[in-house]
């Protein structure tokens, strides 16, 4: 609404407003926010109801840009092929690049074009799983727009959150980008060969990260090296088995 005698707006939850006080009371104010995260939040739940009842483990992965998200995938792919049945999913704002790496090496990819939008919510990956026999794959991976703020904000339906931080981007990202930390089951620190040529500071990390969510796992690799990349992949095909029941 235009009104040069009047100006409204929110601002962390708290209404400002300058001049014609007395035509708010025929304003009704709405916090659309709320009501979109509370629905995202009823269809993600919706969505792991159904992954559990087909048994496929499905990972939201975020990240920085130049993190090493489909890195990281298409090592996880190699290191776990033989054992599971893998799927991915790839978001991002105009771009099949990383759908065409994935797809290279004989795995199925879904590419979701977000369209501006700087992350993926449960409605965006409904329309991804919607394309795919979920019975047929154990794990379905997300590769989310990457950004480390939006992401965060938005349950997918995913059974399980991880985050990339890699070495060149500083130690100090926990303290910059609290709820990413938070929302995490695990944490994988990448290009730790990077490590000797930075200041960046793996201990004050820990510190930082274990701060904000006790309940952690932190799993340090170089995806260019393939250091590391043996652990990670034990976690996630334990995480899955035990998902799927498939466990021995």
């Amino acid at each position: 609404m235009r009104d040069r005698q009047m100006h409204t707006y929110i601002r962390q939850g708290v209404l400002y407003q300058q001049h014609g006080s007395n035509i708010m009371k025929n304003i009704r104010l709405i916090e659309v926010k709320e009501g979109i995260l509370s629905d995202n939040e009823r269809l993600a739940d919706e969505l792991r109801k159904q992954l559990a009842k087909e048994k496929t483990f499905l990972l939201n992965l975020m990240a920085s840009p130049g993190a090493g998200k489909t890195s990281l995938i298409l090592k996880t792919i190699d290191a776990l092929k033989d054992d599971l049945r893998i799927a991915v999913i790839e978001a991002d704002i105009d771009s099949i690049v990383d759908s065409e790496k994935v797809a290279a090496v004989g795995i199925p990819a879904v590419q979701l074009r977000t369209g501006g939008f700087c992350h993926l919510d449960a409605s965006m990956v409904k329309k991804g799983l919607d394309t795919m026999d979920l019975n047929a794959f154990d794990l379905i991976f997300i590769e989310n727009v990457g950004n480390l703020v939006c992401p965060a904000e938005f349950d997918t339906g995913a059974v399980k959150n991880a985050m990339i931080l890699s070495v060149p981007e500083g130690d100090d990202k926990p303290l910059k980008y609290p709820l990413m930390f938070t929302v995490c089951d695990v944490l994988i620190v990448n290009k730790m060969d990077f490590l000797e040529l930075t200041d960046f500071d793996m201990q004050k990390l820990r510190e930082r990260v274990m701060i904000l969510n006790p309940e952690i796992r932190i799993i340090e690799v170089s995806c260019r090296a393939g250091h590391g990349i043996d652990i990670w992949a034990d976690w996630l095909r334990n995480e899955v088995k035990a998902f799927t029941g498939n466990g021995n």
